[in-house]
């Protein structure tokens, strides 16, 4: 009943509107082309039935030029199909914004749990005691990251909130006159962003969104939780990764991280200021000026100046001396305001967001060669060294490193950043930057290097205010890390300084290269039982696990629905905090309102509490362990076949986007690691790779090898224990709705073409027969006549997306073809392809 509900609502918040706002799209205010907006249903419908019919997307726009418009030379076709991508962009700017504003009155039919149902069903059982201890050191950590799918300027965000917000009050002629706006607006960069282009995007939205939203949500929180002393100030914390994520992205350097810390503690200030402001309007009373003036003085400067440090303490004293006056001599008069301000200091202190430091171990491994070189302890190569003597260089030996007794850039600046990480605490508190990640972990000494390194860089191993993070990302390194961390924890240099650190130890489990490197349900039923694995040998160890997920959009990247992610984790798997990427267009799809932050953030937090409150730990069975055991290993055997086909990469260079995303100006970071002529797998950033799928329509890291598995047991006549295993675990229930969700994104369709292709046509057809298989098996497991069936509004929505984008993605598959063919115009067509990157990217919301 909820579900119709909420259908209905859909359809008449969102559909309806949507349908009736598009219609503004006629007047567009684009020079030469007043006709694109009545040509674009036109350009659909042909391309749906075009589709249907099995035709080419070269016959569908010949036929679409043919009959509907008098342009007969290429290079006019060409020019058009540029204005229909722009015209198509701007559609799904629209729709974002639409469903945007229908959040709220969406969320009244949904099931999910808001912190308020929590706390009723709390109410009922009497658990309060239980559930105030818990949210007491309980807290969710949202990381934001710089990916090459969020590439919106804050101009476009601006204009989206914008219209989101006309739309709820129906301003007919304001929403017009924004469109043109929108219109006459570029939705892409002119040039690459740099990293601090990057950081700053994501800044506007923590200052324009997350500031209010994380300090409402607290302030709810306190209100509710009948407790009087709960101070819990990071129930949420926010972290941040441009400027200072640097794996495979050559141009984030020491100074850009110090650029962007700087840009996190100033831009802080300002919302700080621009609060005090507000208040400075009602606190008129004479008693109070001084200490108001005196801090709003010292907030303004320290807006402007880098240089000016006010710490959150300093900023505390003077509105606790406020507050004092306000309480004993004015009645209390606008307390809650200004209880509100000292809330959200206690909370971002005076650094907002944490900037996480993170590079590859293979860099590590460099700069430890050259500075072990300079000291002689080697000629060449840390082979050389014995196991245990590399450990005690890193662990006992006194070594003094300056960047410029080196050659390579990059030994130079892992150097020059490791030794500023310390001023950049002392500016923003050591919240403000505490923790070091580690790419390709996959034995001790991706921590060891980094502890060394910091030895080496003038920390003192007893001042080390940093927690080193593996990230376990391939299967080989998470095989590996039970072994890892027992080594570590049985090193007593080591164990000291987790001593210092609370006993706490944060491990990242890779999901967007294990997916790559695994497939989707070896990688994801591999990183639960290491979690398990890691949670054991983490309490047997007297040391607290933090897991720390790496969630891109889609689920091939680790996305999906985060709230049945995270309550469908077993009782084994410890469950202290949650941790989690936002990654990419995500950031502003899913967090990217105020109320869309409070709901999903809510969502975490319930998601997170339930497992342990209400007897809802999940258990496993051996027998149910087997199952899915089998069901990942034949799954992992067909896409391992596929991985090694001969066509498999020479297929994502020809006829897909893959090698495109480099030349979008969407992302400053390089589409891969490493700059090997030969393209190899391993080298394959998630991203592009997990995109090119996405923008092909055919998604396979998203469920390739699950329907091989599924059959394979079925003729062994155990199909019914699949449905069990699906109506009983809801784990893997929770993948297997991922999985659903990436084929209800698929359209073969759109590249039925290459079956006939002479180089590619078989491969194709295996990819195709994974499809159809996968989607026959995963309606049958579950029962549903449809993908999504108990969806239907996420489902409604993908539909809607993908028919506004389908003009769009058959001019990329033309294009693509015309390269392939050595077009005369193939330099155009390569544009074309590119820029025609952008809107489905957004249209897909999540990419998968």
């Amino acid at each position: 009943m909820q579900q119709l509900k909420r259908l209905e609502e859909f359809k008449k918040s969102v559909t309806n509107k949507f349908n009736i706002y598009n219609s503004l799209f006629l007047n567009l205010p684009y020079r030469d082309i007043e006709n694109v907006g009545i040509l674009v249903p036109i350009l659909m419908d042909q391309c749906e039935k075009g589709l249907q019919a099995g035709k080419k997307p070269q016959e569908i726009l010949d036929t679409f030029f043919k009959n509907f418009t008098d342009i007969t030379d290429e290079k006019g076709r060409l020019d058009f199909m540029f204005k229909i991508i722009q015209y198509v962009e701007r559609q799904v700017v629209l729709y974002d914004s639409v469903e945007d504003s229908a959040f709220p009155r969406l969320q009244k039919y949904t099931n999910s749990m808001s912190i308020r149902d929590y706390f009723e069903l709390v109410d009922q059982n009497k658990n309060w005691d239980k559930i105030a201890k818990k949210l007491s050191s309980f807290s969710a950590r949202i990381v934001l990251t710089a990916h090459p799918t969020q590439f919106y300027t804050p101009s476009v965000l601006d204009i989206i909130a914008e219209l989101g917000r006309l739309i709820d009050e129906d301003k007919v002629n304001e929403i017009d006159i924004t469109l043109q706006q929108l219109g006459l607006t570029s939705l892409v960069n002119t040039k690459k962003p740099t990293p601090l282009d990057e950081a700053k995007n994501i800044i506007h939205i923590l200052r324009h969104t997350y500031y209010d939203a994380v300090g409402e949500l607290f302030k709810y929180v306190k209100s509710n939780i009948r407790d009087e002393e709960f101070a819990n100030y990071d129930i949420i914390k926010l972290g941040f990764w441009p400027g200072g994520d640097r794996d495979g992205n050559p141009f984030v350097t020491a100074e850009i991280t110090m650029q962007v810390a700087d840009e996190l503690r100033t831009t802080l200030m300002k919302c700080y200021y621009n609060e005090l402001k507000e208040l400075r309007r009602k606190l008129t009373f004479k008693s109070i000026q001084t200490p108001l003036l005196e801090l709003s003085g010292a907030l303004y400067r320290a807006m402007f100046d880098f240089s000016f440090i006010i710490g959150h303490q300093e900023i505390l004293s003077k509105l606790t001396e406020i507050r004092e006056i306000l309480v004993s001599d004015f009645h209390g008069l606008y307390l809650d305001e200004l209880d509100t301000l000292i809330n959200k200091v206690r909370i971002f202190k005076s650094h907002f967001a944490t900037l996480d430091i993170r590079q590859d171990h293979s860099k590590h491994h460099l700069v430890v060669e050259n500075v072990l070189k300079k000291e002689g302890a080697i000629q060449e190569s840390l082979d050389e060294l014995s196991q245990e003597e590399l450990i005690t260089w890193l662990l006992e030996k006194e070594i003094s490193l300056n960047p410029s007794d080196f050659t390579e850039e990059i030994v130079q600046d892992t150097i020059a950043n490791i030794q500023q990480l310390k001023e950049i605490q002392l500016k923003n508190g050591e919240e403000g930057c505490n923790r070091y990640i580690i790419s390709n972990s996959e034995d001790i000494f991706s921590v060891l290097f980094v502890f060394g390194l910091f030895r080496w860089c003038g920390w003192k191993a007893e001042e080390i205010s940093f927690d080193i993070i593996p990230l376990f990302e391939t299967m080989k390194g998470m095989d590996a890390s039970e072994t890892v961390m027992q080594t570590l924890f049985n090193t007593p240099v080591y164990r000291e300084h987790l001593a210092r650190r609370d006993d706490t130890h944060t491990i990242m489990l890779g999901f967007s290269d294990g997916t790559k490197d695994g497939g989707y349900l070896k990688a994801n039923w591999s990183i639960l039982k290491t979690k398990e694995t890691l949670s054991k040998v983490c309490k047997k160890n007297g040391i607290k696990a933090i897991f720390f997920d790496g969630r891109g959009g889609p689920p091939a990247r680790g996305g999906g629905k985060t709230h049945r992610f995270y309550a469908a984790q077993t009782k084994d798997v410890a469950n202290h905090e949650i941790q989690l990427t936002i990654q990419g267009q995500t950031i502003t799809s899913t967090y990217g309102t105020k109320e869309q932050f409070i709901h999903n953030a809510e969502q975490l937090l319930t998601a997170g509490l339930s497992n342990n409150l209400f007897g809802k730990e999940h258990v496993i069975s051996a027998a149910q362990r087997k199952l899915i055991e089998e069901l990942s290993e034949l799954s992992f055997d067909k896409y391992t076949a596929l991985k090694e086909h001969k066509k498999f990469i020479p297929y994502l260079e020809h006829r897909s986007t893959l090698k495109y995303y480099t030349k979008a100006n969407i992302g400053s970071r390089p589409g891969k690691r490493g700059n090997k002529k030969q393209l190899e797998l391993s080298d394959l950033r998630a991203i592009s790779f997990v995109g090119s799928w996405s923008q092909l329509k055919q998604n396979v890291p998203g469920y390739f090898g699950i329907g091989t598995a599924i059959q394979t047991l079925k003729d062994q006549g155990k199909l019914k224990e699949v449905k069990n295993l699906y109506k009983e675990v809801p784990f893997f229930r929770a993948l297997m709705h991922n999985s659903m969700m990436s084929l209800a994104k698929t359209n073969f369709g759109l590249t039925s073409y290459m079956k006939e292709d002479p180089e590619f046509g078989e491969f194709w057809n295996v990819l195709h027969d994974e499809y159809e298989l996968s989607k026959k098996l995963l309606l049958e497991i579950s029962g549903s006549s449809i993908l999504m069936e108990d969806e239907a509004v996420s489902r409604e929505s993908v539909l809607i997306r993908e028919k506004i984008v389908l003009p769009l993605l058959v001019i990329q598959q033309n294009a693509l073809f015309h390269v392939s063919q050595e077009s005369d115009f193939k330099e155009i067509y390569e544009k074309i392809i590119t820029r025609s990157l952008y809107g489905n990217i957004n249209a897909s919301r999540n990419s998968a």
